[in-house]
């Protein structure tokens, strides 16, 4: 069995060639250059570890590994465009750097560019994998309105939000898993669990998430920090202060979600101290994690196979960017 490390770096090994061709420059130019801007690739190594825990590891997996990551870049420089991103892991976003039109046409092309690589696993597997990450790719589009759709509500709940995050996030994480475990000709219900694993996982790094936005590190973050209380998004911690705060706390934040004048962030970190909401975040993101940890259990491997998804876990829970 491998760790998340080896198998990270022969993902980027592999990753590293070129996946445009160069005319013309304007447009392929840009895709380069935010994939050179690296990231976690968690994604497609999951795809890997999938396939390995049932297995061998398919050659097939690195395939669809790549497909999943030039997807996972394509929605990152469309949301950074739908969210007047500045940076994205410290360096300028693609719109910023280069335009709007610009990024809205790279983005298109590095998903289209991930269907030749889902393109090149053979015909047993295809169907399968072909549906899955079509199904996925349009419940991540799903999950992405809803989110915009909640800048413009005043009230969102906890239940719909959980249902967006795991439309935005968590299926992506799932599906690559599964997708690995299909090529690797895992069973149904063995399927089912390890799908089941990665949703909650990604509830959980969801959280991770929305908490170091608000609480991180920016040196460490990669990210403007409380960039999603500028945007008043609707994340775990805007709702759960929003249900927890007494009456002069909901209008203070009531005044601070109304505009964007100077301290909003601080403000806003302020009244989320003061409600509890880091730690209820926390505990939230640990209530999640258990519940991974169960389906995790459930799947009929030995237990050593596993060992490599339970260490990734816990780093993507704990990190601090």
């Amino acid at each position: 069995m491998h760790s998340f490390e080896e198998l990270s770096g022969l993902f980027a090994t592999r990753f590293k060639q070129s996946h445009f061709p160069e005319q013309p420059a304007t447009l392929y130019e840009p895709n380069n250059y935010f994939l050179q801007l690296g990231g976690k690739r968690v994604r497609p190594v999951l795809c890997v570890m999938g396939s390995e825990l049932f297995g061998d590891i398919n050659p097939e997996a690195w395939e669809v590994a790549t497909a999943i990551e030039l997807f996972h870049n394509f929605t990152l420089i469309h949301d950074d465009i739908m969210d007047k991103a500045p940076l994205r892991r410290g360096m300028q976003t693609v719109h910023t750097k280069y335009n709007e039109s610009t990024a809205i046409l790279a983005g298109d092309v590095m998903l289209v560019t991930a269907y030749d690589y889902i393109n090149r696993i053979g015909t047993e597997h295809l169907p399968a994998v072909l549906g899955l990450f079509n199904r996925t790719a349009r419940e991540v589009c799903e999950g992405q309105q809803m989110d915009m759709d909640f800048e413009n509500r005043s009230e969102v709940t906890l239940e719909a939000y959980l249902h967006m995050i795991e439309l935005k996030t968590s299926v992506l994480i799932a599906a690559a898993l599964k997708m690995g475990a299909i090529l690797s000709g895992a069973g149904e219900r063995n399927l089912e669990l390890i799908y089941s694993f990665g949703l909650k996982l990604g509830l959980a790094f969801q959280v991770q998430d929305d908490y170091l936005d608000a609480f991180g590190d920016p040196s460490k973050f990669g990210k403007q920090v409380g960039g999603d209380i500028l945007a008043n998004k609707k994340t775990f911690l805007l709702i759960h202060a929003l249900e927890a705060c007494n009456e002069q706390q909901r209008l203070e934040l009531d005044r601070w979600l109304a505009g964007n004048e100077p301290g909003k962030v601080e403000g806003v970190l302020k009244l989320f101290r003061e409600c509890g909401v880091d730690a209820w975040a926390l505990e939230l993101k640990n209530k999640f994690l258990d519940e991974a940890w169960k389906h995790l259990d459930d799947i009929a491997v030995q237990s050593q196979r596993k060992e490599p998804l339970t260490k990734l876990a816990q780093f993507l829970v704990q990190r601090d960017y």
